[in-house]
């Protein structure tokens, strides 16, 4: 997916818009509501905006450069293995 605003500042728009459309499109063809495919949409960019309100880089976080997720051993099944 490749979007080339060099040579139209203003393209990404129109670029949205048709991917917008056609996403909407896909889940009206498939039995949704538009309302409701409307309304999850906005929810989502809700969704999206708060959290980028809260940490607008998170790549940069000094725990996420160090921190490593394993999974816990630390119950009862797995005392056996």
């Amino acid at each position: 997916m490749t979007i080339a605003i060099e040579e139209d500042p203003q393209a990404w728009r129109e670029d949205l818009r048709l991917r917008l459309e056609g996403l909407v499109d896909l889940f009206v063809v498939a039995g949704i509501q538009q309302e409701d495919v409307f309304a999850a949409i906005l929810e989502d960019v809700d969704g999206l905006r708060s959290a980028w309100i809260r940490d607008p880089d998170p790549a940069d976080d000094e725990t996420a450069k160090t921190t490593i997720d394993e999974p816990s051993n630390d119950w009862p099944a797995a005392e056996g293995r």
